[in-house]
Order: structure tokens, then sequence, then C-alpha cells
């Protein structure tokens, strides 16, 4: 096993950014919408972690090699049926930011479920609405 050896590279800058979506039931958004969840804002948590979580990812993701991130914005908003979030990552570095984005998305994205996760239960426990889809990488830049 081994990682990608990178050090013939040159640094340039990279930008990623990517999105993802958690689709909830009626009541969940209605009180997310009304400031109303028990735990807290679920959109501004989950931006806070998102950026905590691009700074992260090399812990989290095997072969992923630490780069300087110089720069992160993350916004949720409530969409119809849901929840969507999207992380911008900028770095100078020999190695793409795709996957700081897609992490930071998808820990922004179980910030969320965690904290409305009792309003989305059915009367067996169960989470039938409650669904994340659509993670991706909707843009990358390299150079310049």
């Amino acid at each position: 096993m081994k990682t990608i050896d990178i050090s013939e590279k040159k640094v340039v800058r990279r930008t990623a950014k990517a999105k993802g979506t958690i689709l909830l039931g009626k009541k969940s958004l209605i009180l997310i919408s009304e400031k109303e969840i028990e735990k807290g804002d679920p959109l501004e948590v989950a931006e806070l972690k998102a950026i905590e979580a691009v700074k992260g990812t090399p812990s989290a993701i095997a072969f992923c090699h630490p780069i300087p991130i110089e720069f992160v914005s993350a916004e949720a908003r409530l969409i119809d049926g849901g929840v969507e979030i999207s992380v911008t990552v900028s770095s100078l570095a020999k190695t793409g930011v795709e996957m700081e984005a897609l992490y930071g998305v998808s820990v922004g994205l179980l910030n969320i479920w965690d904290m409305v996760k009792k309003y989305e239960k059915d009367e067996n426990g169960q989470y039938p609405y409650t669904k994340i889809t659509d993670i991706e990488v909707i843009k990358k830049e390299k150079g310049s």
C-alpha cells in the first residue's frame, strides 16, 4: 500500500465546490424555518462543522494528503423537501481539494440529521423521509 507521490507536482491554486442534500419531513422543515429545533439552528451548525471537517479531511480519508487550506466557505439552505449544503475549498497545493469539499458536505449533512432526528422518527423509531443524497463535486478549478 502507498500514497500517490506528488513530490514532482507544482504548487498551484486549486478550488473545488461540492454540494449535497438531506431530505426531511415537513415537521423538521417547519421547525428549522421557524428556528424551533431544540438543539439549535441546524443550518448554522452544519456550516460550522463542514468548515471544521474540511480541515480534518486527511484524518478521515486514508490516502488524502494533508494540504494547506487557504479558504473554506459553507452554505446550508432550506430547499423544497430538505436542506442543501454547498462547500467551497481553495488551497495553494500540489494536489486537489475535491475530497475536502466532499467531506465537508458529508459532515454538514450528518450534523443536520443528528439535530433533527427527534422529529424525523416515525412511531416505530424509523426514518421514513430522511435521506442524504446527491453529494457531488459541482466545480473544480486548477491553476491561475
